[in-house]
């Protein structure tokens, strides 16, 4: 039988369902960045005329390419049920490159226009890492415990996205509580919501109406939001250029954020296409991954400052019997609302405090979801990895005008939350190993820890050799420690859990 004769439909019924569930994720994803951004006072002109643009054209070129992927899959397995893999930006980097790189080159440069080329150029470099993880990926997965991952995201959100969020909800509590008990009624409570509208949606037009009868919001912003209806051109810029020179230069210490959240995010892609291959279309790995990492470099040479990813809701796609036109229409309509300034009007309308809320309950899911997916002994390793993030937060938020209040309360407080993601990773991984009786990778990660300390990676304001003696110090004693336990102590057997399945501890459920 001829390979090119198979016919794979461009488009078909299921992709109907797939796309809108799809473009529902993806436009909280980019009001979310627009809202956020705004707030914290970039101008429109950057926000919609340089990063929602970039994103859009990640986005545009990420799906084209799977869809492509998915016809490639088909001719080769002769078969028309292939589903193309979801993609768009990813929730939890996305998250990171807003408070733990923009926030923070924020508050270094005091400029918003280098905050924004710091973030492109971030984002530009979690690209290249991304396409090298197609190469060695598998082996970071292996040997770098997803707990003490998903603890120092935990701890993000814990800090700037749950805690920052709230105290936005609680301006206005008339508005932010009732959206964020419909949320939670909605998605917790499994409510449903008036005419099946989504609870998440339900809650936000909730929200908005409210504060436009309520007088919080001024009826002036619908008419402003209206007008930002207009054309932003894709227009290429340098801005990846001076950003990577801010990172390698004054922003040094933001570029420690970068590595961490790139190795989270490509091993989400790998878990992603693996849960569709264990449904029948079996991808080239290493592919998915580089196209990831380019799609990722695509969005900053117009200005796009966040990671692309595939997303778990590929899974439900192959579920609905979608096929690629799903993808192709995500990527199409997405670069016509970015193009003709969609979501611009849907981000001016929307208050603060209608959305703040949804970003508390992402915040708590994610938090959740550290715990859900790890087994219940690791619990420990995700409690302690939490920690920098807390004091990273205090860090960004207070010490630049009340140093000697932060320093009163603990001279730890600023060195452990300078670098605060690896840090996190390092003493979650510690604590992992502790737990499965691996003193070998306990002493590595205690040595990685005294190597990163010693350049400033950690633990320190700024690269430089030597630049943290009393924490590299620490963590040489402790690796030494845990040989010494490996050579010496009559240690119990334990097995490390490595499968996916085996991580859910029944005893909790």
């Amino acid at each position: 039988m001829n390979k090119t004769a198979v016919h794979y439909p461009w488009f078909k019924r299921e992709d109907t369902d797939a796309f809108f569930a799809l473009f529902q994720n993806n436009l909280a994803n980019f009001v979310i960045i627009s809202v956020t951004m705004l707030g914290m006072g970039f101008p429109a002109e950057i926000v919609f005329g340089r990063v929602i643009p970039g994103a859009a054209v990640a986005v545009l070129a990420g799906n084209l390419y799977y869809a492509h992927m998915a016809k490639k899959l088909a001719v080769r397995e002769q078969r028309t049920d292939v589903t193309a893999l979801s993609y768009g930006i990813s929730t939890p980097p996305m998250f990171v490159f807003l408070f733990g790189v923009m926030a923070p080159a924020l508050a270094l440069t005091d400029s918003h226009e280098l905050a924004w080329k710091i973030a492109v150029g971030a984002c530009f470099i979690s690209g290249i890492v991304e396409v090298s993880m197609g190469f060695v990926g598998r082996w970071i997965h292996k040997n770098v415990p997803r707990a003490a991952m998903l603890g120092a995201l935990a701890g993000l959100a814990l800090t700037f996205i749950a805690g920052e969020m709230m105290f936005n909800t609680l301006k206005v509590p008339v508005i932010g509580l009732v959206v964020l008990a419909i949320v939670i009624v909605g998605v917790i409570g499994k409510v449903a919501m008036p005419f099946k509208i989504p609870s998440t949606l339900f809650a936000v037009v909730i929200g908005t109406l409210l504060a436009y009868i309520l007088g919080y919001a001024k009826l002036d912003g619908i008419t402003e939001g209206l007008s930002q209806f207009g054309f932003y051109p894709f227009i290429p810029t340098l801005a990846t250029i001076d950003g990577i020179q801010l990172l390698f230069g004054a922003a040094a210490t933001i570029f420690a954020v970068v590595l961490p959240i790139t190795i989270y995010n490509a091993i989400e892609t790998m878990n992603n296409v693996e849960s569709v291959s264990a449904l029948g279309d079996k991808y080239d790995m290493k592919e998915s991954m580089i196209t990831d990492g380019l799609g990722t470099m695509v969005g900053p040479l117009f200005g796009g400052a966040f990671p692309t990813t595939v997303y778990m809701a590929s899974a439900g796609s192959k579920w609905m019997g979608a096929g690629r036109g799903y993808s192709i229409l995500n990527g199409v309509v997405y670069m016509f609302a970015a193009l003709f300034g969609l979501v611009a009007v849907i981000s001016s309308i929307i208050p603060i405090s209608a959305i703040a809320p949804i970003m508390v309950f992402i915040g708590i899911s994610m938090i959740a979801t550290a715990y859900q997916t790890s087994h219940s002994k690791y619990f420990p390793a995700i409690a302690i990895a939490m920690i920098p993030y807390f004091s990273n937060y205090i860090s960004t938020r207070f010490n630049n005008g009340a140093e000697e209040l932060v320093t009163g309360i603990s001279p730890g407080i600023v060195p452990l939350g300078q670098g605060a993601l690896i840090t996190a990773i390092i003493l979650g991984a510690i604590v992992v190993c502790i737990i499965d009786v691996d003193y070998k990778r306990a002493s590595i990660f205690a040595f990685v820890g005294m190597i990163l300390s010693y350049f400033g990676i950690i633990h320190a304001p700024a690269l430089a050799f030597n630049a943290s003696p009393q924490y590299a110090i620490g963590y040489l004693i402790i690796g030494l420690y845990f040989f010494i336990i490996l050579n010496t102590a009559k240690l119990p057997k334990e097995k490390q859990l490595d499968k996916q399945d085996d991580l859910i501890d029944r005893k909790a459920e």
